[in-house]
């Protein structure tokens, strides 16, 4: 769970801090050695530090939510709740995995990584004005690994123990292979109050707001509609220099959404005032309006620096018809991307070939020596091709003629036994045609997978396109109840623990774990150890090119597309820094500005009469 805002420590003095034998103090940590900001900063260069504080945003969720508990795999939490909460450690907008002390004042690592110890800011209290301990941090992280949702078991795996030095001092040990990771994860162990889940139940939904500690707490709330969150004027840390410029907004509400369309429709009505445009017609087209022109709102378009990971469409290979890699080869040249990215998407993306995309672990070309490191224990367990081909994804003309592609899925479904009888692709084990059904969460990719669907028909396979509600989808995935899927599978720009919950063997009949697809490969399983084992950075990219390799020459797959962009859409009543975060939109540096929004209010007041 990670929050826009990043905590750092005021000035202090490291030398007058004792050290343990083998270790060093820091005020923050950083995945790839250097932090930019010193122990004295002020604030962020992302920010304007005196950005003014007031007024109300109101912004957008679509579907619904039934509890305030965003820890648990039970119910569907409401948008918002990280607003409520701190951190150990909170991740800085704009360098690759770096942390700065938030509840936790510095860290002290082991030279060996094989343990940390926070001391944590005396200053730092909950929303009813008691302090955080040592106590509420052991709490968090016992309750979080063994009663919340099943990520956590999984992220946390080799964190050992934690244990309370002092009143506001607290260890976490490791297990296992030590790797550079694990100090880094425990700044991320979610900050829960004790006190209050000894009368509280943690394990079971609720609508009953919950205690915090961050700079907002829930306001008001209209189940499954609409919550409001309000700022906390005397929250602690309002001063400490990364918070400076953030958090600038004194009422935030969320109004929930039946679906996209209706949702865009308000917000062309201005019934809120920002949004992060995820669809590339909508983008090109949906925007249009007397207001648009008008300048009442505006579009913009920020670089996007982050890793995209992969978007597409994901097979549960559980499901018997998926488990042969030749089925899932041929069904991903039904797609045709140029076709589809010049007559829906406007040109806007480029195709993703990697599970790593637009990062140094995308694995390019065939592998190079600290790669076959990795590889060649596996040799021929692993398909032979990673050693003796560059992976490609299908390419055509665009022009909707798909006729070779569809040729080569032929014969490699033939290859795997099926055959066609009556136009239908007959299955070789059920003597069944072949149907699957693709769960969507939304009606736009309807429109970009009909025409996949049509060139599977073309090839014998029936496909049934289901959208449900995003409660609904939420659900199927969590009981992975489902033949396909389409998902976004967000990387890192730092590869470690989390692969294990994507692709680990011990997760794939978890209900509620990342592992979507069901894959259980002793391969895959030994490269994401070797990822979080990694001892150094080269290490770690060749492991997961390595991996990422052995996931693409599988065929979990198929690769759709990416776009290096944030959209955002906004009402013209805000100020904003004039540099924004790298990998962030850092819409919580933005502000209300008097002027714009009285100009606006004017305006359109005078342009409605």
């Amino acid at each position: 769970m990670k929050k826009l805002a990043v905590i750092a420590v005021a000035a202090i003095s490291l030398a007058a801090l004792p050290v343990l034998a083998g270790s060093k103090i820091s005020h923050g940590d950083s995945l790839h050695g250097g932090l930019k900001y010193p122990a004295d900063f002020k604030h962020f260069d992302y920010v304007n530090p005196d950005a003014p504080k007031g007024g109300t945003l109101r912004l957008s969720a679509v579907g619904t939510y039934d509890s305030l508990n965003p820890y648990i795999l039970k119910g569907d939490s409401a948008i918002g709740l990280g607003l409520m909460y701190d951190s150990l450690m909170s991740p800085s907008a704009d360098e690759s995995n770096s942390s700065y002390g938030q509840v936790a004042e510095t860290m002290e690592t082991a030279d060996d990584n094989s343990w940390v110890v926070y001391t944590l800011r005396k200053e730092a209290r909950w929303h009813d004005g008691t302090p955080i301990t040592a106590d509420d941090i052991i709490f968090s992280f016992e309750t979080v690994t063994t009663k919340g949702h099943p990520f956590y078991r999984s992220y946390f795996k080799n964190i050992a123990k934690a244990e309370r030095l002092g009143p506001h001092k607290v260890k976490f040990s490791f297990s296992g292979d030590l790797n550079r990771e694990l100090p880094h994860i425990t700044g991320q162990v979610p900050v829960l109050p004790k006190a209050y889940y000894d009368t509280h139940p943690f394990e079971k939904t609720t609508l009953e707001p919950p205690l915090g500690s961050g700079p907002y707490h829930i306001k008001e709330l209209d189940p499954g509609r609409s919550i409001t969150y309000e700022r906390v004027k005397d929250y602690w840390g309002k001063d400490i220099a990364v918070n400076k410029g953030q958090y600038n907004f004194d009422i935030i509400r969320y109004d929930y959404y039946r679906d996209g369309t209706v949702a865009l429709e308000a917000f062309k009505s201005h019934e809120y005032d920002f949004r992060q445009e995820n669809t590339s017609k909508v983008w090109a087209t949906g925007y249009g309006s007397p207001a648009l022109d008008k300048g009442w709102y505006k579009k913009l378009e920020l670089d996007d620096e982050n890793p995209t990971g992969l978007q597409g469409l994901h097979f549960n290979i559980r499901r018997a018809k998926f488990r042969d890699a030749r089925v899932r080869r041929a069904i991903g040249y039904a797609f045709d991307f140029e076709w589809t990215n010049k007559n829906l998407f406007y040109g806007q993306y480029s195709r993703v070939k990697s599970y790593f995309s637009n990062s140094e672990f995308a694995a390019t070309g065939l592998p190079g020596p600290r790669e076959l490191k990795y590889l060649e224990p596996h040799r021929g367990k692993i398909p032979e091709e990673i050693f003796t081909t560059e992976f490609t994804v299908p390419k055509t003309d665009g022009s909707g003629n798909i006729r070779p592609q569809l040729r080569a899925a032929i014969k490699l479904l033939k290859e795997a036994g099926y055959r066609i009888k009556d136009r239908k692709l007959i299955d070789p084990d059920t003597g069944q045609p072949f149907v699957f059904e693709m769960l969507l969460s939304s009606p736009a990719m309807e429109r970009v997978l009909l025409p996949m669907a049509k060139n599977l028909k073309r090839m014998g396979i029936d496909v049934n396109l289901r959208i449900v509600d995003s409660a609904q989808y939420q659900n199927r995935l969590r009981e992975f109840d489902f033949d396909t899927f389409v998902l976004w599978m967000r990387q890192s720009s730092s590869t470690g623990n989390e692969q294990r919950d994507f692709w680990g063997s011990y997760n794939a009949d978890v209900p509620g774990s990342r592992n979507y697809i069901g894959i259980k490969d002793p391969a895959v399983d030994d490269l994401v150890e070797k990822i979080v084992a990694a001892p150094n950075r080269e290490e770690l990219v060749a492991a997961t090119r390595a991996l990422d390799r052995v996931l693409l020459w599988n065929f979990f797959s198929v690769p759709q597309w990416q776009s290096l962009k944030f959209r955002l859409a906004y009402w013209d009543r805000f100020g904003r820094p004039p540099q924004p975060p790298k990998y962030s939109p850092g819409f919580f540096t933005w502000w209300i500005d008097p002027a714009k929004d009285a100009a606006l209010k004017a305006a359109m007041k005078k342009g409605r009469n």
